[in-house]
């Protein structure tokens, strides 16, 4: 068995996460504590207890969603011996997943992504005023076609693909008068369902520059080790250790496309034959079943979930 583990991006967020890690596993509880000094924030009490307006803010969601997957993580190493070194042929994350990829396999620390999240999630909500930007799911039409639409939608405003998360599954991202426009478009040219996104501001496009040029001077100053193990990466699709290219493809997966699809399929060109969610939700185990069926998938999030993979190794 050849296995990947990934980590979960924003939406994954749910009042409640993380609750019943913490109270079962006491090194899990001192990850949420360590996360919550890190940040000068009671982070934890949010998402234990909501509210779920508050936890939905991408600034705590990021770090949010990191800190439970570095909690479950810290109990697999703890309880089951896991080294991700050994363990994982590749790590990857979706989004803000791939800084909780790098922190779990060692090389940034937990205080420093924590740090870091905050200030992405921060920088990508003031990047464009609320309102002014939009996502919509365009759902049963290839990449290709999707950007067509987007390139039709965009006129004189901005309108891209921002997630690339499985076959027939695209993501557009831009000014909201282009997405809508797209998602009318999308529906002419057959799409099964266009549908507004839920979302607080237009990720992974151009309209996140200013995000990016915030998170080029907070990565300038913090350290990044070499990877002991292979980052598939959001930008390229492809495997990458050295500490100074993921530096620069941090900077750029703000304004660039999530080519999560491809990521899967590197990994199981490679090799990959299991993919390992880490994490809140079981939305990338999910994924990957989409993207190749011959992908095993299991998500592991829950005291659970920890002891069924724990006793299947």
């Amino acid at each position: 068995m050849s296995r990947a583990f990934v980590f979960p991006g924003q939406a994954s967020q749910t009042v409640g996460m993380g609750r019943e890690v913490a109270g079962a596993f006491a090194v899990a509880k001192e990850i949420f504590e360590e996360v919550d000094e890190a940040l000068k924030q009671n982070l934890s009490k949010l998402m234990f207890e909501g509210p779920g307006d508050e936890l939905v803010l991408t600034e705590n969601a990021q770090p949010a969603i990191m800190a439970v997957s570095l909690a479950v993580m810290r109990v697999l190493a703890e309880e089951g011996g896991i080294d991700l070194s050994q363990a994982a042929a590749f790590v990857a994350g979706h989004s803000l997943g791939e800084y909780s990829a790098l922190a779990a396999v060692g090389c940034l620390s937990v205080a420093d992504t924590a740090a870091l999240l905050k200030t992405r999630g921060r920088a990508m909500q003031e990047a464009v005023p609320l309102g002014e930007g939009a996502m919509a799911a365009l759902i049963g039409l290839d990449l290709e076609t999707v950007g067509a639409v987007a390139e039709e939608a965009a006129g004189a405003d901005v309108c891209t693909t921002a997630n690339d998360n499985a076959p027939g599954q695209v993501v557009v991202s831009g000014t909201a008068a282009a997405v809508e426009r797209a998602v009318e478009i999308a529906k002419d040219k057959g799409a099964k369902r266009a549908i507004m996104l839920p979302v607080s501001a237009p990720f992974h496009c151009p309209l996140m520059a200013p995000a990016a040029d915030v998170m080029a001077d907070a990565l300038a100053d913090i350290s990044i080790t070499p990877l002991p193990v292979a980052l598939v990466a959001n930008i390229t699709a492809q495997p990458v250790t050295d500490p100074a290219e993921i530096r620069h493809l941090l900077v750029e997966q703000v304004t660039g496309m999530v080519r999560w699809r491809e990521c899967v399929l590197t990994m199981k060109e490679q090799g990959v034959d299991t993919m390992v969610e880490i994490g809140a939700g079981k939305v990338l185990s999910g994924l990957g079943r989409r993207i190749d069926a011959d992908l095993d998938g299991m998500s592991v999030g829950t005291p659970e979930t920890i002891e069924e993979f724990l006793n299947g190794l």
